[in-house]
């Protein structure tokens, strides 16, 4: 699993924001074509992405590319100017069918195939941002091998169904417990949706403590303030990790003497306990903290 903690929007066309997300020590920096690019200045942002992803150093940063919608007309031109600069992978917008997922895969593996690099290696994250692309989750999650990770995009969602966004989050929250839990039943990371007050820090982590509550693995942000906090919350505790550690040698030393369920302080320790603490090893390993 590849720690994606936080996934950091960038315009495509301003190049010195996208020099500036190259110095944040952040998982996902996304170099956007879609709705952070003006539609008179798309054919700017696939040029300077294209140099970027060329010539920019990205440290450890995941270099993800969010296109324009398939069937907007504008993809083609997407792929076709960004694919050649080797992205580590391609975020689709407004998913709504796994046909859209495997055509996107399709034209990913005729260029891997013609520059004979490895196949499989440009992955694929699809968001989640309409009423139907929440209704057909299961094609979606199930549609592809280079499927990673699915996003959950709260704003467009519920400009699509019409509902008025709040601080609570009621309007959204089965169609964001359904990505994380689409996300799960099918082995993919589930990223979390953005919090848009860029001056309430406070805000911003305790949503992102309810989305690691909620199984997210990360969270959408839109500005480098916003990296530092959401990377914290979704990197588990150094007494976290003790507690994991601990928990699984007992759990080993139980099951050496043919025990199953045992306690532990005073608290019953089982199967689902054991599992829990086995993620929070994994998403330790992800972010480098084991």
């Amino acid at each position: 699993m590849r720690a994606r903690r936080a996934l950091l929007y960038t315009p495509g066309d301003d190049t010195h924001k996208i020099q500036k997300a190259t110095t944040l020590e952040i998982d996902s920096i996304c170099l956007d074509i879609e709705d952070g690019v003006a539609d008179n200045r798309k054919s700017q942002a696939r040029t300077i992405i294209n140099g970027a992803l060329t010539n920019q150093e990205f440290g450890g940063s995941e270099r993800l590319v969010r296109i324009n919608p398939v069937g907007s007309g504008l993809e083609i031109q997407d792929l076709a100017e960004i694919l050649p600069a080797r992205p580590d992978g391609i975020i689709i917008p407004k998913v709504e069918y796994g046909d859209q997922v495997r055509w996107i895969s399709a034209q990913i593996s005729e260029i891997e195939k013609n520059k004979e690099w490895s196949h499989g290696e440009i992955c694929i994250i699809a968001q989640i941002e309409t009423a139907r692309g929440v209704v057909n989750l299961q094609q979606i999650a199930s549609a592809d091998f280079r499927l990673q990770a699915l996003i959950f995009g709260a704003e467009d969602f519920a400009g699509d169904t019409g509902a008025t966004r709040t601080r609570e989050g009621w309007e959204v929250f089965y169609a964001r417990s359904a990505v994380v839990i689409h996300a799960a039943a099918y082995g993919l990371e589930a990223i979390d949706l953005v919090f848009t007050d860029l001056n309430d820090i406070d805000g911003l982590i305790g949503e992102a403590q309810q989305g690691m509550q909620m199984g997210f693995s990360g969270k959408q942000v839109i500005h480098p303030n916003q990296v530092k906090p959401v990377q914290e919350v979704y990197s588990p505790s150094e007494e976290a990790i003790a507690q994991a550690l601990r928990l699984l040698e007992n759990f080993n030393i139980h099951q050496q003497a043919g025990q199953g369920a045992f306690a532990l302080d005073g608290k019953m320790v089982d199967a689902p306990v054991i599992k829990s603490a086995e993620r929070v090893l994994e998403r330790a390993r992800a972010a480098g903290r084991l």
